[in-house]
């Protein structure tokens, strides 16, 4: 069975697959336990922007979870979030932006990643992202939608760990998914491994971001 879902959601609707990020992906290329997430962690302050040209998934589920963090002035607090899981997934002309305000004497920083150009996409392994927005075309094959998220069996699993998820609500999962033109707000990222072919870096002033 292939299913299409065009056009723009948000975290409430839970109704499309989210495109990985790359939070923190200068040093990234983590490998834990076998491959498996251990532990969630406190998410920062800053939500980051993502866009790729196309995402290829293998092995994909999706649940809602809540992530606790810190606002930048340190204060507790909680974002509601789409957790997307691949098994694998290969991303096309990826960029990530961050933006951090009001530095003194300087103003807003952005920091932006590019990888996955010039034909050699993005490689990632067992593969969580937490995400509160996202635009794409998006194609699923054998999907299932309304599945108990504990149940899930075509992609990873939960995340586990200090993951704040209901294990018996709502989630879907697909054998496989490609989305295209993709546009995405998100909180965090954690991997098996994550291999960045033609990583850039820059930093510069004012509010520059991916989208």
């Amino acid at each position: 069975m292939e299913s299409q879902v065009r056009g723009g959601t948000r975290w409430k609707r839970f109704a499309v697959v989210m495109v990985p990020s790359v939070a923190a992906t200068a040093a990234i290329g983590v490998a834990l336990a076998q491959g498996a997430l251990a532990a969630s962690f406190s998410v920062s302050g800053q939500s980051f922007k993502v866009t790729a040209d196309r995402l290829d998934g293998v092995g994909f589920s999706q649940y809602g979870a809540i992530d606790q963090g810190y606002t930048l002035k340190g204060e507790k607090t909680a974002h509601p979030v789409a957790v997307s899981a691949f098994k694998s997934a290969k991303i096309s002309n990826m960029c990530q932006s961050v933006v951090t305000p009001d530095i003194p004497l300087i103003g807003s920083v952005s920091l932006t990643l590019k990888a996955g150009g010039g034909g050699t996409p993005v490689e990632a392994e067992n593969l969580y992202i937490d995400v509160e927005d996202l635009q794409a075309n998006a194609t699923f094959r054998n999907i299932d939608i309304g599945v108990a998220a504990g149940d899930a069996n075509k992609g990873p699993g939960m995340k586990g760990g200090k993951e704040q998820a209901n294990p018996y609500g709502f989630a879907q999962q697909a054998e496989s998914a490609t989305l295209t033109d993709v546009k995405q707000t998100a909180w965090a990222t954690t991997a098996g491994t994550f291999k960045l072919s033609g990583l850039k870096m820059s930093l510069s002033k004012g509010v520059k971001e991916c989208y």
